[in-house]
């Protein structure tokens, strides 16, 4: 088996202080894809920046106190690439890939933007560069015999059976249409040519969801979104297994806005 788990962890010092390093210390994946870390390495306590049996290699954003991605994983990588070559985000804290045997894994943090301002030009710049990056790692990915696996918080509700209140979000980033249409082509076989995993083990059911606001009462009312996902070449897709979201039993066990999602293949 291979187990994959991406969670953002909404400032990864806050997460280990909440539950995050029990958790680690207890699952069983084989990588696990962090988003939002927002620290460098060096400020990490030695039980955080490198746990037991695992390698880690982390992509801080020059923004202090912002963005941030890492990857973990039991075997040592083979190669690792921090950004994917275009200069405005290489050193954003938003992309970072490993090959593993048989598989690049990456994980990704792509801007959440706001309508209306330079955030959410931020994204439409990211999203326009990063299609055809998609594409170029899956071609040369086929020519190495290798499948790819992209994970993390894409910041995109592609349905409405993504998030909870869609109707009163049809205007707001995360669920834009153009937004949701660049989704549609990383998914479209003869565009990005990459497929959902999780949508694909939850068909035609509502969520599930993988961030609910701390505002109010959006977790106890199950009221969130499903903008974590776990994008893979259909080789890989057509191997998994089981996609899980690691759900906390109360909103006080929480130890990021985000809950870890998790996808078993088989190898």
């Amino acid at each position: 088996m291979l187990k994959v788990t991406t969670v953002n962890v909404n400032g990864l010092r806050a997460a280990a202080r909440k539950g995050y390093v029990e958790w680690l210390a207890a699952t069983e994946a084989d990588v696990v894809c962090l988003q939002e870390v927002r620290a460098e390495a060096h400020q990490l306590a030695d039980e955080v920046r490198e746990p037991e049996g695992w390698y880690t290699v982390y992509a801080p954003a020059a923004a202090k106190g912002r963005a941030g991605v890492a990857l973990l994983t039991r075997r040592e990588p083979e190669r690792v690439r921090i950004g994917f070559g275009v200069e405005e985000f290489e050193n954003s804290g938003r992309y970072v890939e490993a090959d593993l045997p048989g598989v690049t894994v990456a994980s990704l943090y792509l801007p959440s933007g706001e309508v209306g301002t330079e955030r959410q030009d931020e994204k439409e710049r990211f999203m326009a560069a990063f299609l055809p990056y998609l594409k170029e790692l899956r071609e040369r990915a086929a020519a190495d015999g290798r499948e790819v696996l992209v994970c993390g918080d894409w910041n995109i509700a592609h349905q409405e059976a993504d998030l909870k209140n869609w109707r009163g979000n049809r205007k707001n980033s995360g669920f834009l249409p153009e937004e949701r249409e660049w989704l549609t082509r990383v998914f479209d076989a003869a565009d990005g040519g990459y497929r959902d995993v999780v949508r694909e083990q939850h068909p035609e059911v509502a969520g599930p969801y993988s961030w609910w606001s701390y505002r109010g009462r959006a977790f106890d009312n199950d009221s969130g979104w499903r903008i974590d996902y776990a994008v893979a070449t259909p080789g890989l897709a057509d191997r998994a297994l089981k996609a899980e979201v690691e759900r906390a039993a109360t909103h006080d066990e929480r130890w990021s806005d985000h809950a870890p999602v998790t996808v078993t293949f088989e190898r």
